[in-house]
This record gives C-alpha cells, sequence and structure tokens, in this order.
C-alpha cells in the first residue's frame, strides 16, 4: 500500500506543482488586476462542476460491480450526458456572472469556457477503473502530461496576449489534452450507453455528493466570489494566489488518501477494515498537521522577495490559510471512510459549518472587516467540521475504530501552535518550531500504525 501511496502523491504532486507553475507564470507575466480575472475562470468551471457532480469515477471505484462493462458504459453515457448540461448552464450564467463581478467585457470567456466539461465527460473511465486493481499511472499520467503541455504554453502566450486570456487558453489545452490522453491509456473500447436502472443508481448514489458539491463550491469559491464583488480585482488577484499557495498541496492530499483507501475500505472484510479506518483518519491528520505547519515556516521566507510587488501581502495570507486547509484535510480520512461505506451525505453534514462561515464573513468583510478575519473565521468552521465528520462517522459506520488518543493530543498541538505562529508574530519562531516538531511526530505514528499490519481496535 505504501508503494501505491507514494506513485499517487507522486503523480498527484507533480500535476498539481505544473499547474501551480502555470499559475505563477500567469501571476508573474500579466498585471495582478488581470490575474484576478484569471482566477475568476477557476470559479466559473467549479460552479460548472458543482452543479453536475455525481460522483461517477468514486462510483466505478466503490460499487460491487465496477468491473462490469456495462456499468462503465452506462456511467460513460452519463458522464456525457452530464457535461453537456454543465457546458448549457456556464454558457447561461456567463453573462450574469460576469456582470456581478463588475468584468462584464469577459463574459464571452464563460462561454468559452463551456468546452470544458464537455473534454472532461469525453474522459474514457478506464483511468478511474484501473485503480481498483492497483494500476493508477494511467489516471497519473493523464493528469501531469496535460498539465505539462498547460505550463510550456504560457510564456509564448504572455508574449503574444499579456493578459487574462493566456489562462483562458492554457486551461482549454489541458482539458483537451487530458480528454485525449485519457482514450490513449484505456484498455477497453469506449461506449456510451443510455441505461436508465443504472442511471438512476448513480443519481440515488451521488445526489448527496452533489449537494455536497454545492457547499464546497461555497467554500471553495464563496470567499472569492465576495472579495471580488466588494474589494475589486486587484485585492482578489492577491488573494487568488494565496489561495492557490495552500489549496494546491491540500488538494494533492486530500486525493492521495482517497485514491490509497477508497479501493481498500470498499473491499476489505472482518478485522482488516478497523485497521484500514484508523489508517486513513491518522493518515488525513497527519497530512493536515503537516501542511498547517509548512505554511507557517514557509510564508515569513516569502516577505523579502515580495516587498516591492503587487503580491506584498501574500505571506500574510499564507499562514492562516495553510492552518485553514489543513484542518479540512482532517476531514477526509473520515470523509472517505463513510464514501466506502456508502454514506455519501456525511461529507455534506461535515461542510456545514464552513457553509455558515461564509454568510458570517460575508457580513464582517461588507462592514469593513479583513480579509484575514474572514480566513479565521474559516479555521473554526473548518475545526468544527472535523468534529462533526468524526461523530457522523461513529454514529453512522458500521465499522469499529478508535485514533490513539497520542495521536489526537499531537495533532491539536500541531494546530495550536500554528495558530498561535500566524496570529502573534512575536511568538512566530516557537509557534513554528512546536507546530512542525508536532507534525513530525505524528507523521513518524502515522508511518508506524497507518500502514503496517497491526491488530484491529
Amino acid at each position: 500500500m505504501l508503494r501505491s501511496a507514494l506513485l499517487i502523491l507522486s503523480g498527484s504532486a507533480a500535476t498539481s506543482l505544473l499547474l501551480f507553475g502555470r499559475n505563477l507564470a500567469v501571476a508573474a507575466l500579466i498585471p495582478v488586476e488581470d490575474y484576478g480575472i484569471a482566477a475568476t475562470f477557476a470559479l466559473a468551471m467549479a460552479a460548472v462542476e458543482m452543479a453536475s457532480t455525481l460522483g461517477l469515477q468514486q462510483q466505478i471505484v466503490q460499487a460491487k460491480d465496477g468491473e462490469d462493462p456495462k456499468l462503465q458504459d452506462a456511467l460513460q453515457g452519463f458522464q456525457v450526458f452530464r457535461g453537456i448540461v454543465a457546458a448549457v448552464v456556464l454558457v447561461a450564467v456567463a453573462h450574469p456572472l460576469a456582470a456581478f463581478l463588475r468584468i462584464a467585457e469577459v463574459a464571452w470567456a464563460y462561454q468559452v469556457l463551456a468546452l470544458v466539461p464537455v473534454m472532461t465527460a469525453l474522459q474514457h473511465f478506464d483511468i478511474h477503473r484501473l485503480n481498483r486493481s492497483g494500476h493508477y499511472l494511467p489516471m497519473v499520467a493523464t493528469g501531469a502530461v496535460p498539465a505539462l503541455a498547460a505550463l510550456l504554453i504560457v510564456w509564448p502566450l504572455a508574449h503574444w496576449l499579456g493578459d487574462w486570456r493566456v489562462m483562458l487558453i492554457a486551461i482549454l489545452v489541458q482539458h483537451v489534452g487530458a480528454a485525449s490522453l485519457s482514450h490513449l491509456v484505456a484498455q477497453r473500447r469506449y461506449r456510451l450507453s443510455v441505461d436508465l436502472q443504472i442511471w438512476r443508481r448513480s443519481f440515488v448514489f451521488g445526489w448527496p455528493l452533489l449537494v455536497n458539491a454545492m457547499i464546497l463550491f461555497a467554500v471553495f469559491q464563496g470567499d472569492k466570489l465576495l472579495v471580488g464583488r466588494l474589494l475589486g480585482m486587484e485585492v482578489l488577484g492577491v488573494f487568488a494566489m494565496a489561495v492557490t499557495l495552500t489549496l494546491t498541496p491540500s488538494f494533492v492530499l486530500d486525493k492521495t488518501v482517497q485514491t490509497t483507501f477508497l479501493p481498500k475500505l470498499s473491499a476489505a472484510q472482518g478485522a482488516d477494515i478497523g485497521v484500514l479506518v484508523r489508517g486513513a483518519i491518522l493518515w488525513a491528520v497527519t497530512l493536515g498537521a503537516l501542511l498547517a505547519a509548512g505554511g507557517v515556516l514557509v510564508a515569513p521566507m516569502l516577505a523579502p522577495f515580495l516587498a516591492n510587488s503587487g503580491y506584498a501581502a501574500l505571506p500574510l495570507l499564507i499562514g492562516p490559510l495553510a492552518v485553514m486547509q489543513g484542518l479540512r484535510i482532517c476531514k477526509s480520512g473520515t470523509g472517505v471512510v463513510a464514501l466506502s461505506q456508502g454514506l455519501t451525505s456525511n461529507a455534506a453534514i461535515a461542510n456545514g459549518p464552513r457553509l455558515l462561515a461564509l454568510v458570517v464573513g460575508w457580513a464582517v468583510v461588507s462592514n469593513g472587516g479583513s480579509l484575514l478575519a474572514l480566513i479565521w473565521i474559516g479555521c473554526v468552521a473548518e475545526a468544527c467540521g472535523f468534529a462533526l465528520s468524526m461523530t457522523l462517522l461513529r454514529r453512522r459506520a458500521s465499522v469499529p475504530f478508535a485514533v490513539p488518543l497520542a495521536s489526537v493530543a499531537l495533532a491539536s498541538i500541531a494546530f495550536v501552535a500554528a495558530v498561535s505562529a500566524t496570529a502573534l508574530p512575536q511568538v512566530w519562531g516557537i509557534g513554528a518550531g512546536v507546530s512542525l516538531a508536532a507534525a513530525i511526530g505524528l507523521a513518524l505514528r502515522a508511518v508506524r500504525h497507518g500502514f503496517l499490519p497491526t491488530k484491529p481496535t
């Protein structure tokens, strides 16, 4: 399992680093205000994905009949239908979204982005089906190679266009490449079918994930909507870069936990389930603590390099955002266990506090509150969500589990120290050191207990 996890982690990290490099290159080559506009493209795409999420990729991994070609063909057919609907939705909301953000002149770009959900829908599901048997390389390649192509074209595009259109074209290149490559690495012939029984089953499986996707859209993009609407594109450019710096590694870690543990949890029986549940939760908490500690350490080091640029405020935001994303990663362990048990509504309920925080944050910023206040409100909500997710899993899941008290203590120390280091600059050195030490200690426990066979609890 450790070897598979390292492959997934390295592949996901490579993809995310390439996309991060693309974003960084675009930010360096175009004005800050234009980067703010470019950041809204991700917001538009997230809105489309939110409106059409049904967890079809997870279903083919989780389902007992995931190897059945009939199921795969029907899921691919449903995916194409979903993509067409998403494209129509994006075309329809293009002008209202641009008007809301006060950039009506770029509405046409949102309509062009309607090609992206269609390309995503045309991906071959073999890259997900092969995960069932531990073959992760096709999925890794489909993510990393197109991301590399998107990065390589940024520089010539920037010298040719020099504005937010660079990001628009790079996004299109990435998704067209991913769809094409997924067919090249597939083992089965690509077929589409309309099977209303399977489609109905997919909807029953996926509607709680759809609700959770709506909440996640509010969680990940609501703050950007707020900042863009109330504070303008230039402030949004800085905020979006800070979010990218912390959200990118969090997505890597989240995907690593899910891809590593979901197939094994779905197939496990008897005593093995308890061991895997404990491993998933322990590794999620460990990775979350490491992310928080890393953000606290890195943020002050960036200040000298950004002092005379349009991103001078960036280091002040990275530490708190890393804490918030670290707390979010902690929920991924309980989330993947719940998904393996078919408890698809757990994630939506656990994200409820974060949705409430968005409402509070909007009120705070509307009345003169700072971006830091908005972020700390999100941190409190993520901590509450993690506690709620653990409670839901204990009450709803049919598997027993227990997380060692020492692990809980180390995780708590890591996060408290990270918060102290970011909120109180005068104790930064002590807080950062304690946070890193606790995170490393937690990682050592995870290496010992998270993957190696132990007696079930």
